[in-house]
């Protein structure tokens, strides 16, 4: 077997399953659930009509580039979103099986085990992060490096601290913009900087933007492209970016979305898919043709994150540390504001009197440079309807005030 599986982490969720074993949460209340960033809201009737109208496309095999007409569809949807020239369907876009799928195959494409000075090389990871960030790091041969969520800058990386010896290392860089669980979004002078490293040290950035189309002000987040596009670099030099329908569109289950940016770096990841087998149905091809040419579905779905956020915020804001995040369906919140307890704890004291299920955030993190940045920290995915999402709040916020009453007895 393959040494480097060794190395992997249990995932959060399973860490979760193992804090929670052995614990019954309190019958008097139905279970809800902020743990998992899964989208609940309807799929809508245009996906799925496209979907069946072409059942068809079963009978035959898929290309691994996709079909014009999808590629053609993704490059027009960049262009509006990121006022960005028309991307070139055959050398700069490739359809992909999802993001999470992607973003761990490209680090197998583009890293070399062995360079020439003979160190391992580095995958460099925003953290708190999603791991597929690191297993990909691993399974490639290379040594994950985390640069920790800044709270001074809205829990952006701070990446002026990582050492020159370090960035030499580099061949990978994973940017999640809007961040998970942080909802950060990185700044022109944040992208600026990160292309002046990669021209200086020559790695690849990846973009992971699947939570770019869920946001609260009027001005979408920016993007990769944008940045790069601002910055005279019309060729995307080093640059992928990857996307997603499942949280833009409500479809997780069909698995799609795709990669764009520098077309040398396309043309070897299409080779690696090639023999990979990461071919997309031309059954849902066709679906997320209808999906990327669609914007109204978007906008609706938009609103409905929006008057959830509106809402909850609010309640949780005046037990937890948290506020509206730039952009995703995350709420990151600090627990011991008001009273000292764990992230581990809170959650399991939580699920055990509220029947709600929230996520640690030390789960989510490793320990780097001396702390844990998700210690203490909680995140909520606000991905059901408002109800359920008002009716959890209200619970984590009873069992928050039940904590501050026992703190100011026991004191």
């Amino acid at each position: 077997m393959n040494p480097n599986l060794d190395l992997l982490q249990a995932y959060p969720f399973e860490k979760l399953k193992k804090l929670f074993a052995g614990t019954t949460p309190n019958p008097a209340y139905t279970p809800i659930s902020l743990g998992l960033g899964e989208p609940k809201h309807a799929t809508p009737q245009l996906i799925k009509d496209a979907l069946i109208n072409n059942l068809d496309g079963l009978a035959n095999y898929p290309s691994t580039i996709g079909n014009e007409s999808l590629r053609r569809s993704i490059s027009d949807w960049l262009g509006r979103r990121y006022q960005v020239p028309a991307l070139d369907i055959n050398t700069q876009i490739l359809p992909v099986n999802g993001s999470r799928e992607a973003l761990f195959s490209l680090a197998q494409a583009v890293i070399n085990p062995t360079p020439h000075h003979h160190e391992k090389p580095i995958v460099m990871c925003p953290n708190p992060f999603y791991q597929i960030y690191e297993g990909a790091a691993y399974l490639a041969g290379a040594e994950p490096y985390f640069v920790n969520a800044d709270p001074n800058r809205n829990f952006a990386p701070d990446y002026s601290k990582v050492p020159d010896e370090i960035w030499r290392r580099t061949q990978l860089l994973f940017v999640c913009s809007p961040g998970n669980p942080t909802g950060a979004v990185l700044t022109q002078t944040d992208w600026e900087e990160l292309f002046h490293l990669s021209d200086k040290y020559g790695f690849i950035i990846a973009a992971d933007e699947c939570y770019s189309e869920i946001y609260f002000e009027q001005e979408p987040p920016l993007g990769s492209l944008s940045a790069a596009f601002k910055a005279g670099r019309t060729n995307f030099a080093r640059l992928i970016t990857l996307s997603s329908l499942s949280k833009r569109s409500n479809v997780p289950g069909m698995r799609s979305g795709f990669v764009a940016g520098d077309a040398s770096i396309i043309k070897q990841f299409l080779l690696y898919r090639t023999y990979h087998g990461g071919a997309m149905s031309p059954s849902v091809q066709a679906a997320s043709v209808a999906a990327w040419n669609d914007e109204e579905h978007v906008i609706h779905n938009r609103e409905l994150y929006r008057k959830k956020f509106t809402q909850v915020t609010p309640v949780l804001a005046s037990v937890l540390d948290v506020k509206l995040p730039d952009a995703a369906f995350y709420l990151w919140a600090g627990v011991d504001k008001y009273v000292k307890i764990s992230d581990t704890e809170f959650a399991l004291g939580l699920y055990r009197d509220y029947n709600v299920t929230v996520l640690p955030g030390s789960f989510l993190a490793r320990e780097a440079h001396g702390k844990n940045p998700g210690k203490n920290r909680i995140r909520m995915a606000l991905v059901a309807e408002v109800e359920e999402c008002m009716e959890a709040a209200q619970r984590i916020a009873a069992y928050t005030q039940a904590l501050m009453r026992t703190s100011t007895q026991e004191t």
